[in-house]
């Protein structure tokens, strides 16, 4: 069994058999075009091919990165076009079939289904700005972030609005770039290699922090960023940390990352993840109820990228089991999200974790400081060390410094009022205890 075909079992466990037998069961995988990063499947008709690329291309790719820490391409061709395309690999570097194939977009990264919140809003207005002039100002476009959170969305979606106006768009991850480097190298066939990466009008590149340690790839590198931003060609590049943050790559090409605009990507907020939520609902035609999307949104760390599979997955469990997607089926599902270990759950876990969550110093939680700020996260860690430890109120007293147990109950009473009277309230706290029931206090 080939990586492909292992990839989709794994996705017939996560989706419907109807839709399992009338789709993906109909696709091939073509192991001899696939690389790491990138996978290829073929296709019987374009209907089957559009509804997989639309629907499931993110999620195979979330599969396969599962399965081998990379996190491919996933490409859905037509069988019958394949041996077309097999004869024309020769295609000069600048026709539109060249560039269609080179640049392996996915067309579901698209601007309308990008969902902007705080965390990403600056992300989200700079690569809007590179559409309207490119070659700019923002030039090269640096976005960085943790995994998941909507670099390579972001990224790609520039590139399918470019690749529309008819521009040449060359989108490659590093390790893709380092192989087709080291290739031409040992092929003897630079000029090809040049003739790819530096006669197109947008280059993106993902992952840079790959670079590393590769001093040949960064010097070629080097040298096709200065050709392209010479010509006012627009570079975009990915990375999980600051330019500055990454160890072993030239000087000279760290400070070129930064001539242009750096801005990061920072995980979602809660308000983010529900509207994330309700966007995949209406993309994969998921209907389910707000408090069902809510708990959801509570229970996913802050890496996005799961919200698909759960999604996937209620939809399928209810399909099979003729079910609606009720908050308590929701949650029978998902027990997995949650697995309770409160057995191990310690008040210093707590306070750490509310403290990075929340953003003060654990010191601060247990002092006697008033500010505002630190009452309430000293009350949030109050309530979780009552909720999800065995710890009786006068231990919590002794532990935050109280006088007695009556300031625990106080709290207490003062935390279940506001769960009441405030929404907003009692969804952190519900992500905050499904985050540390689930483990993620490490």
């Amino acid at each position: 069994m080939t990586i492909g075909d292992s990839i989709l079992a794994q996705l017939k466990e996560e989706i419907s058999e109807i839709e399992y037998k009338r789709y993906i069961k109909q696709l091939s995988f073509c192991t001899e075009d696939s690389k790491t990063d990138y996978a290829l499947f073929l296709a019987p008709n374009p209907l089957i091919a559009s509804w997989v690329r639309t629907k499931y291309s993110e999620k195979i790719s979330h599969l396969f990165e599962v399965k081998t820490s990379i996190k491919p391409q996933v490409v859905i061709e037509l069988k019958n076009k394949r041996s077309a395309k097999v004869q024309t690999k020769e295609t000069p570097a600048n026709s539109p079939q060249h560039s269609a194939h080179q640049s392996l977009l996915n067309p579901a990264y698209t601007f309308d289904n990008y969902v902007v919140g705080t965390s990403n809003q600056f992300a989200y207005s700079a690569a809007q700005s590179v559409c309207e002039k490119p070659g700019g100002a923002y030039n090269p476009l640096y976005l960085y972030g943790g995994v998941g959170l909507g670099k390579t969305h972001l990224m790609q979606a520039v590139g399918n609005r470019f690749q529309a106006q008819g521009k040449s768009v060359i989108y490659s991850s590093v390790e893709q770039f380092v192989n087709d480097f080291t290739r031409h190298l040992r092929n003897q066939t630079m000029d090809r290699f040049k003739d790819k990466y530096r006669n197109c009008d947008i280059l993106m590149i993902d992952d840079v922090q790959f670079l590393s340690g590769k001093e040949l790839t960064q010097e070629e590198f080097f040298h096709t960023f200065e050709v392209l931003r010479s010509a006012n060609k627009q570079i975009i590049l990915t990375s999980d940390k600051h330019p500055k943050k990454i160890a072993g790559i030239e000087e000279r090409l760290l400070s070129r990352f930064q001539w242009g605009l750096v801005t990061d990507i920072q995980p979602p907020e809660l308000e983010t993840k529900i509207a994330i939520i309700n966007k995949k609902c209406e993309i994969n035609r998921v209907n389910i109820t707000k408090d069902v999307i809510e708990y959801i949104a509570t229970i996913i760390d802050n890496n996005a990228r799961e919200i698909e599979g759960i999604l996937s997955k209620l939809h399928a469990y209810a399909k099979l089991m003729n079910q609606e997607i009720t908050l308590e089926f929701t949650k029978n599902v998902l027990k997995e999200h949650i697995k309770e270990q409160r057995e191990n759950i310690t008040i210093d876990d707590i306070v750490k974790f509310v403290s990075k969550e929340l953003n003060v110093k654990p010191s601060e939680i247990r002092s006697k400081n008033r500010s505002k700020n630190i009452v309430y996260s000293r009350r949030v860690s109050i309530y979780l060390a009552r909720s999800l430890t065995q710890n009786t109120m006068p231990q919590l007293a002794q532990y935050f410094g109280m006088k007695d147990h009556t300031t625990i109950s106080h709290t207490m009473k003062k935390i279940s009022e506001l769960l009441k009277s405030d929404e907003n309230f009692k969804l952190k706290i519900d992500e905050l205890n499904n985050k540390i029931s689930a483990g993620q206090t490490t």
